[in-house]
């Protein structure tokens, strides 16, 4: 069991940076990734939608042997992961609502706390629940900024135009006008925000811009990460052997169900290594 690989999927390439994260924090172990590509975005779907999605796509990297899934995919980890669990047994099921959330709560100061993330995730409240059953006292705000996704995708995520759409989106959670609450009491400011899509640990530079130094950020990618790491030591799954960095390529299987070109090609800036078309298998749900 501890040669299989670690299954994960998402909608389609933003769980890349879960991925990514996972791979630095795993060095020795192997992967199946799964993205959705003909029914994405699931952030703009309903939630019976977006778990049936989850579940098929859970089902397809079962038949893989994976020794454990990830959800890399806030949306779906808010809606699909109870009936995930309910239906494939005998494997670690790992969302990143949860370890962003305990991030989150580990990490503030104050308990004033903001999520962003897309409008599917802030309207199944699944981050501020989560939060709230970790620290009750925390108050939570989010703000859901669909926007960011469409510039990672389109490459967009850095220069103006980022810059730009981040200041709109966070200025009015950040830098209040004069006059406001936040101007008058610093601390109802929030001191932590969470990155609650995993499209947005591409947007960091425009993001950091925005908020200023003093801010913490929280990338759910790279909590998640340590969570997995922390999940297979305890179970005692973790690979043995060579580092898979020898081979990247043979270390990642990848699979798509649409448009296994365009997958290659933002992948690629997702994954911040090259992706040929070729390694992508084209599958159906």
């Amino acid at each position: 069991m501890r040669e299989a690989p670690v299954g994960v999927f998402d909608s389609g390439v933003g769980g890349l940076t879960v991925l990514k994260a996972l791979a630095a924090e795993l060095p020795h172990e192997h992967f199946v990734y799964l993205g959705d590509t003909a029914r994405l975005p699931y952030g703009t779907k309903s939630p019976e939608t977006v778990a049936r999605y989850a579940l098929q796509a859970a089902e397809a990297l079962s038949e893989y042997g994976v020794k454990c899934l990830v959800i890399a995919c806030n949306t779906a980890s808010s809606v699909g992961l109870p009936a995930i669990r309910a239906h494939i047994r005998g494997v670690p099921i790992i969302g990143v609502i949860e370890p962003g959330a305990e991030a989150a709560c580990a990490t503030s100061k104050s308990g004033h706390i903001a999520v962003i993330a897309t409008e599917g995730t802030v309207r199944g409240g699944a981050y501020q629940e989560a939060i709230l059953r970790l620290r009750g006292r925390a108050r939570v705000i989010a703000q859901p900024t669909q926007l960011f996704v469409a510039l990672a995708e389109e490459g967009l995520h850095q220069g103006p135009i980022a810059d730009s759409i981040a200041r709109h989106y966070l200025d009015p959670l950040f830098h209040a006008s004069a006059g406001s609450r936040s101007s008058l009491d610093p601390s109802s400011t929030p001191d932590t925000l969470v990155l609650g899509c995993t499209h947005f640990p591409m947007l960091a530079g425009a993001i950091r811009a925005a908020i200023g130094p003093a801010i913490e950020i929280v990338d759910s990618a790279a909590t998640t990460a340590k969570c997995v790491r922390e999940t297979l030591e305890r179970e005692s799954l973790t690979r043995l052997g060579s580092p898979a960095s020898d081979d990247p390529k043979a270390a990642t299987r990848f699979l798509a169900t649409d448009s296994v070109e365009r997958f290659a090609r933002i992948g690629s800036r997702f994954l911040e290594r090259r992706i040929d078309p070729e390694e992508v298998e084209l599958v159906d749900l």
